[in-house]
């Protein structure tokens, strides 16, 4: 970690993992149910945590299009 920052908190590791599962997910011709654990993970986080809520927000618009109709 380069010097005066700090360790990512609990949340937003696991934050990350999730997104790197959902992305395997969707490359692995699952981005209907990845997108469907983005879009719950959005609904978890939008008012208690905006910093993750974003990161989920990002990975859905970014997975969306391929993604069947909705």
């Amino acid at each position: 970690m380069p010097e005066g920052r700090s360790e990512p908190d609990t949340a937003t590791r696991l934050s990350e993992i999730l997104c790197e599962s959902l992305t395997a997910l969707a490359a692995a011709g699952q981005s209907d149910e990845a997108c469907r654990h983005a879009a719950r993970a959005c609904m978890v986080l939008r008012r208690k945590d905006p910093h993750n809520w974003r990161r989920f927000n990002v990975l859905l618009h970014r997975l969306s299009p391929r993604s069947g109709p909705v």
